[in-house]
């Protein structure tokens, strides 16, 4: 297996998520070839971070009218390491990597139903304002929240 710059120890990484997304592979999404579009991992990050950012709490503050600040993605890569094909179940899962004052590195991996990494990948997100486009720092309780573990999947 080929080394991503963003991870140390690939088995200690791998072991350090908990939270994940259940996504099925439509056949929309594969290509003239029968496997995943290499486009497609970059919207089950979304799907899956939004659903993990729900689950700590943040996505119900951030898309109500009157609140400040929303969360935009900075940078985003993802890594193949095995083909995808229609029809497979995935489990997307999200962790909170590293915390900035206003970004959080976010880390995914996608695991098939026999447990082996199809693709990985990490972004940074920014938490923004609104009204100026400046980073807003993350509270002591955003950060606890985003160091906690314990998640329920969706």
């Amino acid at each position: 297996m080929r080394k991503m710059s963003y991870i140390e120890n690939f088995e200690v990484w791998k072991e350090e998520f908990e939270f994940y997304h259940p996504v099925k592979v439509r056949f929309s999404e594969t290509d003239m070839f029968g496997h995943l579009n290499n486009t497609v991992p970059f919207t089950y990050f979304e799907e899956a971070r939004i659903e993990y950012f729900k689950n700590k709490g943040f996505m119900q503050e951030w898309i109500k009218p009157n609140n400040e600040t929303i969360p935009v993605v900075a940078d985003l890569q993802c890594d193949f390491l095995q083909q995808v094909y229609f029809d497979e179940k995935i489990h997307v899962y999200v962790k909170a990597n590293s915390i900035g004052t206003s970004s959080v590195d976010i880390h995914y991996m996608g695991k098939n139903e026999n447990g082996a990494v199809c693709f990985t990948g990490r972004g940074t997100m920014v938490q923004i304002s609104k009204k100026n486009g400046k980073g807003v720092p993350w509270t002591e309780e955003m950060k606890v929240l985003l160091r906690n573990k314990e998640n329920k999947n969706s």
